[in-house]
C-alpha cells in the first residue's frame, strides 16, 4: 500500500492515491474472509471451550465485541455460505455487504447462482444493489395481497387489528439478533400477535419478533384485545379453570397423606407381629428349656436313689445264705436291674446342652444358641443350677459366672441392630474406610459375632476398604518423582525397579537415551505420583 507523505508532497497525485485505497480495501476483505475461515475453525472444532466458554456465541459476545460480537460473526458466516452455494461464482462476491441480499436464496442454490450470474452480465464489478436487484429479478418479493370495499377502504375484519399502515417503520433493538441496530418497514399483515414481517433496505423480508423490535415503533399492541363479553367469558373459565386445578390439589394431598399413614401402620403392624412371634418363640424356647433340665434333675434324684440302694452283690450273698428266699431273693434282684435300666435310659434320652451348645443347629444357629444362652443364664440365676450355668457361660462364650454371663447377654442383644447398620453403610455405592469404621466402633465388643453374620462378599468389602485407606508407600513397580522442588528430577517420571529398604534404584524416563538410566536414592527423596 501507498504511505503518503505530507511533509513532503502537499497534493497527492491521483491515480496513486485512487489504487493504495482500492488496495487496502481490497485487504480488508481478504482479510475478513481469512477471519471467517477462522471463525470456522474455532466453531466447527468448539475450541472457545479451552477458555471456559460455554458456546460460540458466548465466545463471540465477549471476545469479538469491538467488531460487532454475535450479530457481526452472523452476517460473516452467512456470507461464507452464499458464496460457498454460488460455486465458481462466488469469486465475483468480494464482501458481506455484496452476499447479504443473496442470503435468502441459499436454500435455492439453483436461484442464487441466477442472480449472481445476473449481477454480473449486467456489472462486471457489482455492487451489493447489484446482488440486491438481480435476487429481486430472480425471486421477487410477493406482498400480500389486500381486501377492498367497494368504497376503496380496507376491510377491517371483526375481532382482528387494524391492517398497518405501509409507512410503518421500526428499528431492531435486541444485541442477539443478526440484524441489531438496522431498520426497516413493515408493509404487510403480521401472521400472528407476537411476529412482524420486516422490509429491510436490501429488499429482503425477514420474520422478526416484536420483542427484538423497537416497543415505540411496534404499530399496534403485543396481545390481542377481546370484546368485553368474550373478555368476562375467559375470565370465568381461567377462574373455573384455578378452582378445578386447587380442588384437585387438596385431593392429590389428601391421598397421599392417605397413602402414607396407611404405609407407616402396616409397617407398624408387621414388626409388632415380628417381635410377637419372636417373643412366642423365645417363650416356647424356655419352656423346652425348663423341661429338660427338670429331666436331668429328676435322673440325677433317681440315680441317686439307685446309688442308696443295697448293691447287687450282697443281695446276691444273702441269696446264698438263705436258699429258702432265694426265689424272693432272685425276684429283688431282677427288680433293681429293671429299675437301672429305666434309669439310664432316662438319663439317654435327656438332652446334654453341652453337646448343644458345641453343635449348634444349622438353621439360624447363631440367634438360637443366644437366646438359649440367655435363657439358661436366666435360669441358672433363678435355680442356683451349676450345670445350667455352665452350659450358657459355654454358649454365650463367657465366663461361668452370673455378672460374665449377665453382661455377655447385653451385648448379644446390640447384634441384630449391629448387622442392621453394618449392612446399612456397606450398601452405599461410595461407601469409605472412614464410614464404615465410625459405626463399626459403635459395636467393637461385638465385632466376632456380627462378622459371622455378614455374608462373604461383605466381609471382602470390608477387606479392600482397609487396603484401600492404607497409606501408599513406595516399592518396586511405583511411578516416582523427585521430593525437593529445586531439583531438576521434580516434575520428571521414573519407575522403582529395585527396592533396598531405605533407598530404592529408580529408572527415569528422559534417561533412556543416556549411558547412564538408573540412579540410588532414599525413599524419603523422592515422591509418589
Amino acid at each position: 500500500m501507498l504511505t503518503l507523505d505530507r511533509e513532503k508532497t502537499s497534493t497527492p497525485d491521483y491515480n496513486l492515491l485512487n489504487a493504495s485505497i482500492k488496495e487496502t480495501f481490497t485487504s480488508l476483505d481478504r482479510f475478513e474472509w481469512q477471519a471467517v475461515d477462522e471463525l470456522l475453525q474455532m466453531r466447527d472444532g468448539e475450541l472457545y471451550v479451552e477458555s471456559g466458554y460455554t458456546s460460540f456465541k458466548e465466545y463471540c459476545q465477549h471476545e469479538l465485541s469491538a467488531w460487532g460480537g454475535y450479530r457481526r460473526i452472523t452476517q460473516l458466516l452467512g456470507a461464507k455460505k452464499v458464496i460457498d452455494t454460488a460455486q465458481e461464482l462466488g469469486q465475483h462476491i468480494r464482501n458481506e455487504r455484496q452476499a447479504r441480499p443473496l442470503l435468502r436464496l441459499v436454500k435455492e442454490p439453483e436461484k442464487l447462482r441466477e442472480a449472481v450470474a445476473i449481477a454480473v452480465q449486467e456489472n462486471p464489478s457489482p455492487s451489493a444493489s447489484d446482488f440486491a436487484s438481480a435476487a429481486q429479478k430472480v425471486v421477487p418479493h410477493q406482498p400480500r395481497r389486500r381486501i377492498k370495499a367497494p368504497s376503496g377502504e380496507p376491510v377491517v375484519p371483526k375481532n382482528q387489528e387494524p391492517i398497518v399502515p405501509q409507512s410503518a417503520r421500526v428499528t431492531i433493538t435486541s444485541l442477539d439478533h443478526p440484524r441489531h441496530g438496522e431498520s426497516g418497514t413493515i408493509e404487510a399483515d403480521p401472521p400472528n400477535y407476537w411476529q412482524q414481517i420486516v422490509t429491510f433496505a436490501d429488499g429482503s423480508r425477514e420474520l422478526v419478533n416484536n420483542n427484538d423490535l423497537d416497543a415505540s415503533s411496534v404499530p399496534y399492541p403485543t396481545q390481542r384485545a377481546y370484546s368485553p363479553e368474550y373478555a368476562e367469558a375467559i375470565a370465568q373459565l381461567k377462574e373455573q379453570h384455578q378452582q378445578e386445578i386447587e380442588r384437585l390439589e387438596q385431593e392429590l394431598r389428601i391421598g397421599l397423606l392417605s397413602e402414607a399413614k396407611a404405609q407407616a401402620e402396616q409397617q407398624v403392624q408387621e414388626e409388632l407381629t415380628s417381635w410377637q412371634k419372636l417373643f412366642q418363640q423365645q417363650r416356647e424356647q424356655n419352656v423346652l428349656l425348663q423341661q429338660r433340665l427338670e429331666e436331668i434333675e429328676a435322673s440325677k434324684q433317681l440315680q441317686y436313689e439307685n446309688q442308696q440302694k443295697q448293691p447287687v452283690q450282697e443281695i446276691e450273698n444273702a441269696v446264698k445264705e438263705n436258699s429258702i428266699q432265694q426265689g424272693e431273693n432272685t425276684l429283688t434282684l431282677q427288680a433293681t436291674k429293671a429299675v437301672n435300666k429305666g434309669a439310664k435310659q432316662a438319663l439317654d434320652q435327656t438332652i446334654d446342652l453341652l453337646s448343644l451348645a458345641q453343635e449348634p443347629p444349622k438353621e439360624n444357629a447363631q440367634e438360637c444358641l443366644r437366646l438359649m444362652g440367655i435363657a439358661l443364664g436366666n435360669l441358672a440365676t433363678a435355680m442356683n443350677n451349676t450345670q445350667a450355668l455352665q452350659a450358657a457361660a459355654l454358649i454365650l462364650g463367657t465366663e461361668p459366672n452370673k455378672s460374665a454371663i449377665a453382661y455377655r447377654a447385653e451385648q448379644l442383644q446390640l447384634l441384630p441392630q449391629a448387622v442392621s447398620d453394618i449392612r446399612a453403610v456397606l450398601s452405599k455405592p461410595d461407601c469409605t474406610w472412614q464410614e464404615y469404621l465410625t459405626v463399626a466402633r459403635e459395636y467393637e465388643v461385638i465385632e466376632e459375632d456380627y462378622l459371622v453374620q455378614l455374608t462373604p462378599q461383605e466381609v471382602e468389602l470390608i477387606t479392600a476398604l482397609e487396603k484401600s485407606a492404607q497409606p501408599k508407600t513406595i516399592g518396586v513397580g511405583s511411578i516416582v518423582a523427585h521430593a525437593d522442588i529445586y531439583s531438576a528430577l521434580y516434575n520428571t517420571r521414573g519407575e522403582v525397579i529395585e527396592d533396598l529398604g531405605d533407598e530404592v534404584w529408580v529408572a527415569w524416563e528422559h534417561w533412556k537415551d543416556r549411558p547412564k538410566k538408573t540412579d540410588r536414592y532414599f525413599k524419603k527423596e523422592l515422591r509418589l505420583l
